[in-house]
């Protein structure tokens, strides 16, 4: 029976009888919640993010990574219309309490109110950053966050903005509203952002940034994940909140999306074929329905082979199963013959072994080493931090642990003296090798999100990003070339011999650029799922896609 090939990304519920889940493999499956058995599925053209059922029940909406939401008749799950006015990922969406719009918010800094057939009400602007979430109050109003440190609202009548709200430029990914118009944000810091009647007030809630929150209008009960995996029940005490219910979120969930099921039973999105499911009352995770994907996140040539790790956490040799991490993995990185690898878990392993080197608090998201007489690896964490290590008496170990960003790394690459690392909100930073202070840090460097960069180890960096340009460093001011990608480029690789450059975006196609010749010699679709991760070996380069296949650029 169809399940999910990828990471669940979206989670709603109907009732307690439907679950709607939304994929990183581009589907969107209906689930009988007592059986746990999918019952239909739709599709989008990329990614799909999230999900939402009407109030009513007779329509849900989806919303992707393809631009656009697409409205659907239920139970039928038949199309009956398209919203592709976006230009850019598009990540959330919200039904109107009555009226047949939807809201939807997207990463090209806008919001979108529409009709069920996808014609244009408003188009709102005024967020300065991606918007990450919308949501209707009870006066007809829609409430933003947004990447910009404010939440805004909207008078959805005449599409003006009514107020804005600064937040001390900390970003804000997700809010729920009471029907008595109170606002709660999640924010980057950990905390639960309290708005009402005028006032703002913070409750500390998590270790890491709340990735979701979701509130229960009958019981007044808030939802808080986090990507310290903790999910945490809170009530409501005048204003402050009251944490009742704390519990640790297994190796497979993604602290990405819940729904509440029933007045004792959360479902959660998951890294596998099908959602989690938790019973508030008896502290008890259901997961033994779950399976794993086959997606790879990445690959490295090791001692002659092809190794490659995924969401599954399982690593590969080739195709043989190497060792077992228990949980999703972002990287493999080859540190003077110990293969690093780590993720979401925050825990950094041996990859051939599965021996723990260290415990972070938040994920792992990329690594770099660099070799020689100062040999050393620098993994990036989701909370900005860089970890550093060196060989220590035969031994890999943690010697420092340095903030290199004030917000998510997305990529990292090492030469014998300096540190170059991106970020998830556009910045790039120079750090030196031997104090690890910071050479130069450039708080624009590019349009989009930063996804990855990579080094020749010499002296020169490359780095893409989700502006669909390529930049060539190799001095703090960067050489930007176009690319033939029309969609996020994910991963670059630069050859050791400082002649090409490589590709992979997240609609599977995979690019050289000749330095030498100043053009793109190579542009050819070679997934239809998504290039997770490129790397440059002698004479080529290799790609992984989350379809789980890892090939060689050129045949070998």
């Amino acid at each position: 029976m169809y399940k999910h090939t990828a990471p669940i990304s979206g989670i709603a519920t109907l009732g307690s009888k439907w679950v709607l889940t939304a994929g990183y493999d581009n589907r969107v499956i209906l689930w009988d919640a007592e059986k746990k058995s999918p019952i239909n599925r739709i599709f989008h053209d990329h990614l799909a993010n999230q999900c939402a059922f009407s109030p009513c029940g007779n329509y849900i909406a989806t919303v992707s990574s393809d631009y656009s939401c697409r409205i659907w008749s239920f139970p039928e799950m038949a199309l009956a219309g398209v919203i592709n006015t976006h230009q850019d990922d598009v990540e959330s969406v919200a039904f109107h309490p009555e009226k047949q719009w939807v809201a939807t918010c997207s990463r090209d800094k806008s919001i979108l109110i529409s009709d069920f057939s996808g014609k244009k009400i408003h188009h709102l602007h005024g967020h300065d950053a991606d918007v990450i979430s919308v949501e209707w109050n009870a006066n007809n109003g829609l409430i933003s966050s947004s990447d910009d440190g404010t939440i805004r609202v909207w008078n959805a009548q005449t599409g003006e903005q009514a107020e804005c709200i600064d937040l001390d430029n900390v970003e804000t990914d997700t809010i729920v509203i009471t029907p008595s118009g109170t606002i709660f944000a999640g924010n980057d810091n950990g905390e639960i952002i309290i708005i009402a009647d005028g006032k703002i007030s913070s409750t500390p809630a998590h270790e890491a940034g709340i990735k979701r929150l979701v509130y229960d209008n009958k019981r007044q009960i808030i939802v808080s994940l986090s990507y310290d995996r903790k999910m945490k029940l809170w009530r409501q005490h005048g204003d402050t909140l009251e944490n009742y219910h704390t519990a640790e979120l297994p190796a497979l969930i993604w602290p990405r999306s819940c729904a509440f099921l029933d007045k004792d039973k959360l479902v959660f999105a998951s890294f596998g074929d099908s959602y989690a499911e938790y019973a508030i009352s008896e502290r008890k995770w259901y997961l033994d329905h779950i399976r794993p994907t086959q997606g790879l996140n990445a690959v490295q040539l090791f001692n002659g082979a092809l190794w490659s790790v995924g969401d599954a956490g399982t690593v590969f040799n080739g195709s043989h199963i190497a060792a077992e991490m228990g949980s999703l993995c972002n990287f493999l990185c080859d540190f003077n013959g110990t293969l690093l690898t780590g993720g979401q878990m925050g825990t950094l392993f041996n990859a051939c072994t599965g021996e723990v080197i260290y415990q972070h608090h938040s994920p792992l998201n990329c690594a770099s080493s660099i070799g020689g007489d100062n040999a050393m690896c620098v993994v990036g964490a989701y909370t900005g931090e860089g970890i550093v290590l060196r060989n220590v008496n035969g031994k890999v170990e943690v010697t420092d642990v340095i903030s290199l960003h004030q917000n998510a790394i997305k990529g990292v690459a090492l030469t014998g003296t300096l540190i170059f690392s991106v970020c998830a909100d556009t910045a790039a930073a120079f750090h030196k090798t031997d104090d690890l202070s910071c050479h130069k840090y450039i708080p624009a460097a590019h349009h989009k999100i930063a996804n990855g960069c990579d080094s020749d180890g010499a002296g020169t960096f490359v780095s893409i990003s989700r502006d669909l340009k390529l930049r060539i460093w190799n001095d703090e001011t960067p050489q930007v070339i176009d690319t033939p990608s029309a969609n996020s480029i994910k991963c670059v690789a630069l050859s050791k011999d400082n002649r090409q450059v490589a590709i992979g975006n997240y609609t599977g196609w995979v690019g050289i650029y000749d330095l030498s010749r100043a053009a793109w010699v190579y542009w050819q679709r070679r997934s239809f799922s998504g290039i997770s991760s490129i790397k440059a070996v002698p004479d080529n380069f290799v790609f992984s896609t989350y379809e789980g296949i890892c090939e060689y650029v050129m045949p070998e």
